[in-house]
């Protein structure tokens, strides 16, 4: 059915003058000059009003003697479907191989340049190929060192080629040896210490790389069961007196986010969670930004549901500030530790 708002010539000509993506599959035009018909959002020179014609389908463009434009090509699926499509093999060629497959290959199995391939892939999940392949390959790691008989196994499982470049980025991804991961951080110290601070019970954790969990709610013995459902077997260190310097500068952070925190972190995730938390690091205190403009800074425009999932996800209360993160009508909603402590962090900050 035809959208109202391109019921008219009028409505039509200035969709295709705007080159408007909602027109797409509403109506196609035809230049009578070059002998095409597009969609009205193909990026072609303008054409002069005088030569072009509607047509509400492409059969009936066809029809009038027009062939398809070689640019928008409006006989196939929506340039954005294509695109999704694209990736969506890459990711499969990704999945399926046995080691990281480069970005030429990548390139000449999907019939497309490497340039293309890296812009459309970006632009679609916010990451690179290569980051992709690099978080396939610590997902499959993570998993191998749950499942194989040994770290050895585990190594090749996951696609390396050495157990030199294995063990040179497992430390920084896992936080800790191979081994203390596959026991689940068995020999492994997660120094923790569970205090009060004005938005009620908060729990700070950190392994040698740095703070890894940052935690609030109003039960702190629920806090430590979570912390000790991440690494069921770990030694957690509690109650040290140096470890109080440290959350207390957190509760400083909670209490006065505009400080910041000048501490190192462990922060464990996908590369698009990543990417994401290191946008929300970038937004300063009194600032919010919405899931769709989040998005956009990642790279990732269409992707604001799994920005919001990535927000979901993080692990450190304010030290990554997804409370900074609003619906597209500033209005606030969903935060992992309760919509009201993020509306008391909100207007510490003067944002609310």
């Amino acid at each position: 059915m035809t959208n109202p708002d391109f019921h008219s010539d009028e409505a039509r000509w200035a969709a295709v003058q705007r080159r408007d993506p909602a027109a797409d599959g509403q109506f196609y035009y035809s230049v009578r000059t070059t002998g095409v018909y597009c969609r009205p959002s193909c990026g072609a020179r303008p054409a002069l009003r005088s030569n072009v014609a509607f047509h509400a389908s492409m059969a009936e463009a066809e029809q009038a003697g027009f062939r398809p434009c070689l640019r928008c090509k409006p006989d196939q699926p929506p340039l954005a479907e294509r695109h999704a499509a694209l990736v969506a093999e890459v990711c499969r060629l990704i999945d399926a191989a046995d080691e990281e497959p480069d970005l030429a290959s990548l390139a000449e199995a999907s019939g497309v340049s490497r340039f293309h391939l890296h812009r459309i892939f970006k632009a679609q999940t916010g990451i690179t190929p290569k980051a992709y392949a690099a978080a396939k390959r610590k997902a499959r790691m993570h998993q191998g060192l749950a499942e194989q008989p040994s770290v050895t196994d585990a190594i090749y499982a996951a696609g390396f080629n050495s157990s030199g470049r294995f063990y040179a980025s497992t430390r920084q991804a896992l936080g800790m040896t191979p081994t203390a991961f596959r026991q689940g951080g068995k020999g492994a110290a997660i120094r923790f210490a569970i205090a009060q601070c004005s938005l009620g019970a908060i729990l700070v954790a950190s392994t040698d790389v740095g703070i890894c969990a940052i935690l609030l709610g109003d039960d702190p013995d629920a806090l430590a069961r979570e912390l000790q459902d991440r690494f069921p077997n770990a030694e957690l260190v509690g109650a040290e007196r140096e470890y109080e310097q440290v959350v207390a500068q957190v509760i400083g952070l909670v209490e006065a986010p505009e400080q910041g925190l000048d501490l190192p972190l462990d922060v464990r995730g996908t590369a698009f969670q990543q990417r994401v938390w290191q946008a929300l690091r970038s937004i300063p205190a009194g600032r919010t930004v919405s899931y769709t403009e989040l998005a956009g800074m990642v790279g990732a425009p269409n992707s604001a549901r799994a920005v919001a999932g990535a927000c979901a996800a993080n692990a450190l209360a304010v030290a990554i500030p997804c409370h900074r993160v609003v619906r597209n009508d500033g209005s606030i909603s969903g935060y992992r530790w309760g919509v009201e402590r993020k509306q008391a962090l909100l207007e510490r900050e003067g944002s609310k």
